[in-house]
């Protein structure tokens, strides 16, 4: 069972908008998150980023980086993880049109992330794929784009909330990966009919999926880094605050 659950840790998807970001980490370090999830927009200016990290103590343990700043010179992508000190890189997103639509196309991507880790390992860093819904749509052979996206060698950073959108078992999926899963998103989904106007997600202990047991699942499997997270808050603040106080409750009580 794991016992080290890594630092408390929010992706930054969560809180995108106008507030410097500077500020935003101010504020998430006074609710008691301990390290953040940085996206492809905010590798502009990496030494400005890390100096806001090191003024309020937080850490960037992972980021997530588009598929497209592989393509060509991944250089950059290498340089911005290690200024940050990153120990995991992280791919997250298809573009609609460029998600396969059979075995034979989830299986050339397969082939392309396997380059991107090729990379990724020779800079001494580990590589994920994170999830969203579409992974998980079934294909006409009657198996899942996730299944031949990851293969036998990608690792699998694990959004619970969108694999429940797709309709399937998040636990399933956990028990299927286990000893490839670096890492969680720890992200809520709302009852039927509430919070449309966020996507119909939910703060982190707020919705329908039961959290305290896949967090026990998650300590059996011994996955070492959960992140809060939120697709589309209407306050970004509030779900950050209340999302902070739950996950402190399941690393406490679960």
């Amino acid at each position: 069972m794991c016992t080290d659950f890594g630092p408390i840790s929010i992706q930054l998807w969560s809180t995108r908008g106008p507030d410097p970001l500077a500020d935003q980490l101010s504020e998430l370090a006074g609710m008691g998150y301990q390290d953040v999830q940085p996206y492809h927009d905010q590798y502009d200016d990496v030494s400005s980023l890390q100096a806001s990290l090191d003024q309020v103590g937080l850490t960037s343990v992972s980021g997530h980086f588009s598929i497209g700043m592989f393509d060509g010179d991944a250089r950059p992508v290498i340089k911005a993880a290690r200024m940050l000190r990153m120990k995991l890189v992280v791919a997250p997103w298809l573009d609609p049109a460029d998600r396969p639509t059979d075995a034979d196309g989830w299986r050339g991507l397969h082939v392309r992330l396997q380059r991107m880790k090729s990379v990724v390992e020779d800079a001494g860093l580990a590589f994920a794929w994170h999830n969203h819904d579409f992974e998980f749509q079934l294909l006409p052979c009657g198996s899942y784009g996730i299944q031949y996206l990851l293969g036998e060698d990608i690792d699998f950073a694990a959004d619970l909330a969108w694999i429940w959108v797709a309709g399937q078992d998040p636990a399933l999926w956990l028990r299927r990966y286990a000893g490839r899963i670096p890492v969680i998103h720890v992200k809520d989904v709302a009852a039927p009919g509430r919070n449309l106007d966020q996507q119909g997600f939910a703060d982190v202990g707020e919705g329908i999926l039961d959290w305290g047991k896949l967090w026990s699942l998650a300590n059996d499997l011994n996955i070492p880094l959960r992140v809060a997270e939120h697709d589309c808050p209407v306050d970004w603040r509030r779900f950050a605050r209340i999302s902070a106080r739950t996950i402190q409750y399941l690393r406490t009580n679960s």
